[in-house]
């Protein structure tokens, strides 16, 4: 799905959980690139890094060596270890948990799959879920490829993403045994 909602936009980026992702740059995006006239030194020096980008990025399959390569142009560029990357992103404890689901075609999702539309209020009984959690942040989606819905959760401590997993879980679970959910009070 994100591949496609990144075609969309004259430079898209995405990287998936699964480790698929990339780069992508629309004709008109590539066009305007090639053609632009530098006013200053600097400003070359941006465009031709630009230019080696686009070169890098593997648009089409979002290459892991390529990506990777890309990352160490960057680090280099900035003068960075990968040890100070890391230390830009602090990364919040999470939670993957698949349910088992009669009929996974009637989970929708949209906003890359970090909402639901159906069944009708899930994703409000998830967004109350989850502002009870310090840093809450949850989604669900419906596997691709078998009768499965996949939850994730994250939250400012273990115990909490564990926590708050659980809960979306099986308010999926439910949601997919009864046609609508009613969000108590």
């Amino acid at each position: 799905h994100l591949h496609h909602a990144a075609l969309r936009f004259d430079v898209g980026v995405y990287f998936e959980a699964n480790g698929h992702g990339t780069v992508t740059f629309s004709e008109n995006a590539l066009k305007i690139i090639k053609s632009a006239e530098p006013q200053s030194p600097a400003q070359q020096h941006a465009l031709e890094c630009l230019i080696g980008l686009t070169d890098l990025i593997n648009q089409a399959v979002g290459d892991a060596i390529s990506d990777m390569l890309l990352v160490e142009a960057i680090l280099a560029h900035k003068g960075w270890t990968p040890k100070e990357w890391l230390g830009t992103y602090t990364d919040l404890p999470s939670r993957l948990v698949r349910i088992e689901v009669p009929n996974r075609s009637i989970f929708k999702a949209y906003d890359a799959d970090r909402k639901l539309e159906s069944p009708p209020g899930l994703q409000a009984k998830i967004d109350a879920l989850q502002s009870r959690y310090n840093k809450g942040r949850s989604f669900a989606r419906a596997s691709g490829t078998e009768d499965a819905v996949r939850v994730y959760a994250e939250a400012a401590s273990r115990s909490e993403a564990d926590d708050l997993a659980t809960r979306v879980a099986n308010a999926v679970r439910d949601a997919g045994t009864v046609t609508e959910i009613v969000q108590s009070t």
